[in-house]
């Protein structure tokens, strides 16, 4: 098991590692743990996953990929990462709704961080799950489903893995489909707006360097016609890219309005290819969506400092849901996305700027990433934190679960 996550800014505390084989033998670890987590690909930038106790991949459990036809659903093993579940969902006919940006990540951990792709229409990955199954602090195996646990359910999908270890993620399913992406450059920031409804899943990359807009990544069913040649003030990428300037294009999905497969025009990333430039941080920042004209002129003065330290910002939209740490959580999101440099001690001071900048807007930062957001702000932006916390005592009275920064975020 990695000692370090991802992208290497944080190393793990844990004493020991574990990586049990079976139901049976991860329900005795956990019930012999006084403190136990479990990784997932490692892809959080942030110590919510950290423990000084035990921690546990559940890469070595069954992997297990069971469509439900008839419900629409397929039950998965939650180690298992998207990419992988999502060939698999292919070759039967079936779909996700939507992906995010790399597939490499585990449907667990997206599941648990509200991790999400792009679209008006299309909530985050968590707004997909149908169950869960998890083994709670006392070694127990419990399931929950959304249509009979209701409101309990809403509180327990993004659970920050603080509630127990998820084994099994239900997903409901979408017939497969076929995407073109075609990338358009040099959007005027006065068509954002249309620009982010423009498609199925869109994504705009600016650098913070020019008042235009660098790059939209326009993921469209195929029964939608293409852009028209002067869409929006735009010009056709004549060459496939990559969002991060300088890393070869040949790593990134499909474009020049190619089709394909969902699972491989919805991601930004190929699964077989390292993800983004995997030197870097990460912050995110959940807006109301139609506070996007003015978030992005708050953010324009503090560009002088962005644009040193920023290798790529993305710029998305994700729907509201009823879930009750997500995000997105009863308001349509504009989200700001950050891919900085791998250099904490310069690029802390830049968060705070961004967030002060963005504080009249009650931002929702991403969990699995970057960010210094006062604890007391973030639960007044979060209509149900004090459930969540009241939640979390009742299902892990004893702190099995817990590390430094939950603790740090939902005093006992």
């Amino acid at each position: 098991m990695p000692r370090r996550n991802w992208a290497g800014n944080v190393r793990y505390a844990a004493r020991a590692f574990h990586r049990p084989t079976s139901i049976d033998e991860l329900r005795r670890l956990v019930a012999g743990s006084p403190r136990i987590r479990a990784v997932g690909t490692g892809h959080s930038f942030n110590r919510f996953g950290d423990t000084t106790g035990d921690l546990v991949t559940l890469a070595g459990l069954p992997p297990a990929i069971d469509v439900d036809a008839e419900r629409g659903r397929v039950t998965v093993t939650g180690a298992l990462r998207y990419g992988d579940v999502a060939h698999r969902l292919h070759t039967q006919g079936y779909a996700l709704a939507n992906l995010a940006s790399l597939p490499h990540i585990s449907v667990a951990g997206a599941v648990a961080t509200a991790t999400h792709g792009s679209g008006q229409t299309h909530g985050n990955l968590a707004t997909s799950v149908a169950a869960l199954e998890l083994v709670t602090a006392d070694g127990d195996l419990l399931r929950v489903d959304r249509d009979t646990d209701g409101d309990t359910f809403a509180g327990m999908v993004v659970g920050l893995g603080a509630l127990g270890l998820v084994t099994r993620v239900t997903l409901d399913l979408v017939p497969a489909f076929e995407v073109r992406q075609y990338v358009r450059l040099d959007l005027p920031r006065e068509a954002l707006d249309e620009a982010l409804g423009s498609a199925y899943s869109v994504s705009v990359f600016a650098d913070w360097r020019t008042p235009r807009l660098r790059e939209v990544w326009r993921k469209q069913r195929v029964e939608q016609p293409p852009p028209p040649a002067d869409w929006l003030g735009t010009t056709a990428a004549d060459q496939p890219r990559h969002p991060v300037l300088g890393m070869p294009a040949e790593n990134a999905t499909p474009q020049l309005g190619v089709p394909g497969p969902w699972h491989e025009r919805l991601p930004h990333f190929k699964l077989g290819f390292t993800p983004s430039s995997g030197d870097e941080l990460q912050s995110e920042y959940h807006l109301p969506r139609a506070a996007a004209a003015e978030a992005l002129a708050a953010l324009d003065d503090v560009a002088h400092l962005i644009a040193p330290v920023l290798q790529v910002c993305e710029l998305r939209t994700v729907a509201a849901d009823e879930l009750w740490l997500s995000p997105n959580h009863r308001r349509d999101s504009f989200v700001v996305h950050f891919t900085w440099i791998d250099d904490p001690a310069s690029v802390l001071p830049v968060v705070a700027a961004v967030e002060e900048r963005l504080a009249p807007f009650a931002p929702r930062p991403h969990w699995g990433k970057v960010f210094v957001t006062d604890p007391a702000e973030l639960a007044a932006r979060y209509p149900r934190y004090a459930d969540f916390a009241a939640l979390l005592t009742r299902l892990d009275p004893t702190g099995t679960f817990r590390t430094d920064q939950l603790d740090h975020h939902f005093p006992r």
